[in-house]
């Protein structure tokens, strides 16, 4: 009875607003949870910065459309998919996540929502409840599954301290630094090996 739940943003895909600042020209943009710790400071300043340039909601869904899973994720997820139970647990929303979703093969997915206005601008942002991914797989524990999950950045960490066994996996050297606790891997090949250890145990 295990459960494996996985990052998505950085883990199994690009990071879809790195993508985004790089289509957009905009370098603002390319800040992510591996740089900032405060989800609600880093929306702020993504709203913010989508009003200032008037950008909406379809433009981001434009670059989305034109990305795909990173090298090796869909066999890697369909390898896990047959072994464990996978959930993935991410701050994107459910308006950015399907193109991705789809071409991973629908895992089950558990994020948020933006507030669009009728124009498609982007005035906020709904989150399924506070630190969803801790609260997430202490629900999981608490149903008596066993639970494993791997991340990549400062809002992973939470989920990771909460699961029986928690691995990084791409992460930048300055947030493994500061949680040496979980092991460093630095492709599939590793966290496979990683999750067959910690499974068996």
């Amino acid at each position: 009875m295990q459960v494996l739940c996985l990052d998505m943003e950085g883990v199994l895909v690009p990071e879809i607003w790195i993508e985004f600042s790089k289509r957009t020209g905009i370098a603002e943009f390319s800040r992510t949870t591996r740089d900032e710790p405060d989800y609600d400071k880093l929306m702020r300043y993504r709203i913010a910065l989508l009003d200032q340039h008037g950008l909406k909601l379809p433009d981001i869904q434009q670059v989305i459309d034109g990305m795909g899973p990173l090298p090796g994720a869909r066999a890697f997820l369909d390898e896990m998919r047959e072994r464990f139970q996978v959930i993935i647990l991410s701050d994107t929303f459910y308006e950015f996540a399907d193109p991705l979703m789809r071409q991973l093969g629908r895992p089950t997915l558990f994020c948020h929502r933006l507030l669009v206005d009728a124009d498609g601008r982007v005035r906020d942002y709904k989150l399924r409840q506070p630190d969803q991914k801790r609260a997430a797989v202490n629900a999981l524990k608490s149903l008596n599954f066993r639970v494993m999950a791997a991340g990549d950045s400062y809002n992973d960490t939470g989920m990771l301290l909460a699961a029986d066994a928690g691995f990084f996996i791409h992460a930048p050297p300055a947030i493994a630094a500061q949680f040496p606790q979980f092991p460093m891997t630095n492709s599939y090949a590793e966290l496979k090996a990683a999750i067959d250890g910690a499974s068996a145990a």
